[in-house]
């Protein structure tokens, strides 16, 4: 199944240089890509490879243009921002293929008879859904997963199988949960009394918007007293885990293994490195960018990118460097010592 340039052009913007009426079969990376193909060039520093490419279109910015059509004879759209258009395109392609699961409950799911499941919904085998939970128009509840009692799932969302969403939970439109993923697990908290555990009842929600990608085997806990929220848009990585009572803003994207400690408050549009730590309790501004592996310990006030790690290095220098950082309090008193007996020295007359 083709789609014509003009058509991609009509959906999604950009100005043609070629053919309307040429049709592409799919999209392909740039050294993939074959005569049916559309690709895109996302990165300057690949215009070499583009100007070379098989596909018969490509989806690049203006200013790459001149240099790549001085010797790529195929169709162009051009765009401010060829990822992003390539994103919606791959999302077009997907969808002319794409197997919607059918509306109904399977046989064998387990479905409460104070539950709401839209007609349009589809609820896979062995599927739960406990009381008075509600399943929105167009939701799907893939197979082995697990509504708990008063959650609400929302129009569009899609649970893959084995997702776990536990009771008084909600999700808004659109959203996506990957296999694995347990939303309202017990927040971790006890309070100690001589040495002994006392484990602190967790009876908040976890709360999330519209547009909330989930991935594989990320836990989210519910809240101890308040609720834990996901605002709109937000996009989780596989294996991460978020604490108790954190709020994370707006379209903030995390990627995989991030762990965000409880009542983390967490701004709109940041993004988070792989296996970036966030302590508790801290507040975290809007358009903040933490590096992978960055340990954060302190509030951010201030938008911009940080960075928390020594970089690599071989082993034995790593343990030099490490000796010198132990002793830096005691070179730090030599060198005030030191200071003083020169300033002693420079004041005699």
């Amino acid at each position: 199944m083709g789609i014509r340039l003009a058509e991609l052009v009509e959906r999604f913007g950009g100005q043609l240089v070629g053919d309307p009426n040429l049709e592409v079969e799919g999209i392909a990376p740039l050294a993939d890509a074959g005569p049916s193909h559309i690709s895109f060039l996302s990165n300057s520093k690949l215009r070499a490879l583009a100007a070379q490419s098989q596909a018969c279109a490509l989806i690049l910015n203006p200013n790459d243009e001149a240099a790549v059509a001085a010797t790529y004879e195929g169709a162009r759209i051009l765009t401010k921002n060829p990822y992003a258009y390539f994103a919606r395109a791959a999302q077009l392609f997907e969808s002319l293929t794409a197997v919607v699961p059918a509306p109904g409950v399977h046989p064998s799911a387990v479905v409460a008879s104070s539950a709401k499941v839209d007609p349009s919904a589809h609820v896979g085998p062995h599927a739960t859904i406990e009381d008075e939970a509600e399943i929105g128009p167009g939701a799907v509840i893939g197979a082995g997963c697990f509504v708990g009692r008063r959650a609400a799932i929302g129009e569009g969302t899609r649970l893959f199988p084995n997702v776990t969403f536990h009771a008084h939970c909600r999700i808004g439109k659109r959203g996506i949960l990957h296999s694995g993923a347990v939303i309202g697990t017990d927040g971790f908290g006890f309070a100690n009394e001589g040495g002994v555990y006392i484990k602190i009842p967790q009876t908040g929600r976890v709360l999330i918007g519209d547009d909330v990608d989930i991935g594989a085997n990320t836990t989210i806990d519910r809240g101890a007293l308040a609720d834990t929220v996901l605002e709109d848009g937000v996009k989780l990585d596989n294996q991460i885990q978020i604490g108790h009572n954190c709020r994370i803003g707006a379209h903030t994207a995390m990627a995989g293994c991030v762990g965000v400690a409880g009542s983390a408050v967490i701004g709109k549009y940041c993004t988070f490195g792989g296996a970036a730590m966030i302590l508790g309790h801290l507040t975290i501004a809007d358009h903040v960018h933490i590096s992978s592996g960055s340990l954060v310990s302190r509030s951010i006030s201030e938008p911009g990118q940080y960075t928390g790690f020594y970089p690599l290095a071989k082993n034995a220098e790593w343990e030099k460097t490490a000796a010198i950082v132990r002793n830096l309090d005691t070179m730090r008193a030599k060198m005030r010592a030191l200071e003083k007996q020169i300033k002693a020295l420079t004041d005699k007359p």
